[in-house]
């Protein structure tokens, strides 16, 4: 089983923060783990370096996920660009050690609030 680091960016406008709830697939957790799960034809379970709440944006955020696969790195990031929704952005993804955890490894996090002007965008 690979353990795989993900650095994510995203307008969180249409969703309800940042962890699933129940099977509503309107989180970002949700919508990541629903098509990452597809495409790999197994669950995965997606473990976020923090949570947002509902509208909130990110830049940079860092999730993780283990799976059993071939697919490179690169082939990952691209098919979940392909499959995921425009306002979820997959920056980057890379194979890390067995033991990193995204919120449990994390040594910061930044939240900025207020800074969205009409007209602006977060991402």
């Amino acid at each position: 089983m690979r353990n795989f680091k993900m650095l994510l960016a995203y307008d969180g406008t249409r969703y309800r923060g940042w962890q699933r709830l129940g099977n509503s697939p309107d989180t970002i957790q949700g919508k990541l783990e629903q098509t990452l799960s597809r495409i790999l034809e197994q669950p995965i379970a997606i473990h976020g370096s923090g949570r947002t709440d509902a509208g909130a944006h990110a830049a940079g955020q860092v999730a993780s996920f283990h799976a059993d696969t071939a697919r490179s790195c690169r082939e990952l990031t691209a098919l979940l660009r392909q499959y995921l929704p425009e306002d979820i952005g997959v920056l980057e993804i890379t194979e890390v050690p067995p033991r990193f955890h995204a919120r449990l490894t994390a040594v910061g996090k930044i939240y900025i609030q207020g800074l969205e002007q009409p007209g602006t965008q977060c991402i």
